[in-house]
């Protein structure tokens, strides 16, 4: 099972994530992190296929992927 960790003192709130998931399952948080910005949050975990989209369009490396198990990839048709 796929895990992103995000590391929410390293986001500086881009939303390059936010915008780079295809599940949709990353937003901005409302709480202001140590540097003062508002940092990426994970809504829903079961849906991660692990693709690592939200990793690779992180300027900060404040996202790592986590695999678990079976890694799915997204296809696009």
């Amino acid at each position: 099972m796929p895990r992103i960790l995000i590391d929410p003192v390293m986001c500086k709130g881009c939303e390059r994530c936010v915008a780079a998931c295809p599940q949709q399952i990353l937003s901005m948080s409302k709480e202001i992190n140590p540097m003062g910005y508002f940092p990426a949050q994970i809504d829903e975990q079961p849906r991660c296929i692990g693709c690592g989209l939200c990793a690779i369009s992180c300027p900060d490396c404040a996202i790592k992927m986590g695999l678990n198990g079976t890694h799915y990839k997204l296809f696009e048709y």
